[in-house]
């Protein structure tokens, strides 16, 4: 274990015998580090109350405070709990708060996920697998950002949406409601305008499977009709296509949402 001898760690962390810690940083409260974490200068972890875990192999950069207590007027001094998985980047002066007991008391950073410079996690928010956020952008509690997604900087995300696995978020966007798995969504407020073929590409889709998704994005996103009436029109095509219940990357999640079930996965289970 390198600790530098400035810093500052209360005596009941569990921190791992190969873990860095630099200069000047001050871990607090019940916070568990696993190995391979490496924490440089000025890092603020945990607070009096707070359950702060962080897995193996996470890199958390000067400035930032991981496991601060939630801006909510509800809370008042609760046990709530921050889980930070393995792999993740935690770029300057990002802060992530722990959860409020009325949105389940946990706040939840998946796993291989960039968070770039002074981006802001609220609580009780539960970000996926590889996802990567730009500079800046700021998510208000309880929002849930599904696997693979990627959000340009300087973006704002109201409380209480979920924004939809392989999507992509373009920057300076304000999202206040649901955006669609595989679409592209931008503006102010954000609406989905696109399939993200591109990003479907690189996470190793065929082109068949884009092509699928595509038909259901489409179909969502564009003309007059209802969401009942895309739904039973994606219904159709899944029958004829001979798509299988439950085939997220064959364009089944699309029947779903437009029937008010799900998107097809939670993307940070």
């Amino acid at each position: 274990m390198a600790i530098h001898p400035t810093a500052i760690i209360s005596p009941g962390c569990e921190i791992a015998k190969d873990v860095h810690v630099g200069p000047f940083t001050v871990i607090q409260g019940r916070v568990k580090i696993d190995s391979g974490t490496r924490i440089e200068s000025h890092v603020v972890i945990g607070n009096e109350h707070g359950i702060v875990t962080i897995g193996k192999n996470n890199h958390i950069l000067s400035g930032a405070m991981v496991g601060g207590p939630p801006q909510d007027l509800t809370y008042k001094s609760e046990d709530t709990r921050l889980e930070v998985g393995d792999n993740n980047t935690i770029r300057e002066f990002v802060t992530i708060n722990t959860g409020t007991i009325k949105g389940g008391g946990l706040t939840k950073i998946s796993n291989n996920c960039l968070l770039m410079a002074y981006v802001h996690i609220a609580h009780d928010c539960r970000i996926g697998d590889h996802v990567v956020i730009a500079n800046t952008s700021n998510f208000a509690g309880h929002v849930i950002v599904e696997d693979h997604v990627r959000i340009g900087g300087v973006c704002s995300f109201n409380q209480f949406i979920t924004i939809g696995r392989h999507s992509y978020i373009a920057g300076e966007s304000v999202v206040n409601k649901d955006i669609l798995p595989f679409s592209i969504a931008q503006g102010s407020y954000a609406v989905s305008r696109a399939t993200n073929k591109i990003g479907m590409e690189r996470a190793g889709f065929t082109k068949d499977e884009v092509e699928n998704v595509h038909r259901a994005v489409r179909a969502l996103i564009m003309g007059g009709r209802t969401i009942e009436g895309n739904g039973m029109r994606l219904s159709r095509y899944r029958l004829e296509r001979r798509i299988p219940a439950g085939d997220y990357r064959r364009g089944e999640w699309a029947v779903r949402f437009a029937c008010g079930t799900g998107s097809g996965g939670s993307g940070h289970g």
